[in-house]
């Protein structure tokens, strides 16, 4: 059995997907781009107010199961550009605490809405 998980904290789907789905014990979430849940529009700045702002998003949609980022196991990173890296890692890095979840990153040409980054999450209660 699956269950819609949603917050209005975070920004609303762009699309037909869910904003997480729970089953049993696991949450996935979906992807989180830089938007601004008030307004739905992307945040301004360079890459570590997008990252910030994308991992209170996540935040967001975790709490909305009970859980924070404590209980995530897995990340996939998405960026357009990887120079930007550094950047991303030192943000991503101060929202976690050891042992680190598992982590993809990956370059892609284009992600929704011209952002330059998203991240989705794989959570356990």
């Amino acid at each position: 059995m699956k269950t819609a998980i949603a917050s209005t904290d975070a920004p609303g789907a762009v699309g037909p997907y869910s904003q997480a789905i729970a089953t049993g014990n696991l949450l996935f979430c979906s992807g989180q781009i830089p938007l601004v849940p008030e307004t739905g529009k992307m945040v301004h700045g360079d890459i570590r107010i997008q990252t910030a702002r994308i991992m209170e998003n996540l935040s967001a949609v975790l709490k909305a199961n009970g859980m924070t980022l404590a209980n995530v196991v897995k990340t996939t990173v998405f960026m357009v550009d990887l120079n930007e890296f550094a950047s991303m890692n030192e943000v991503y890095a101060s929202y976690f605490s050891e042992p680190f979840p598992a982590r993809s990153t990956i370059q892609v040409t284009a992600l929704p809405k011209g952002a330059r980054l998203e991240i989705e999450a794989v959570a356990v209660a």
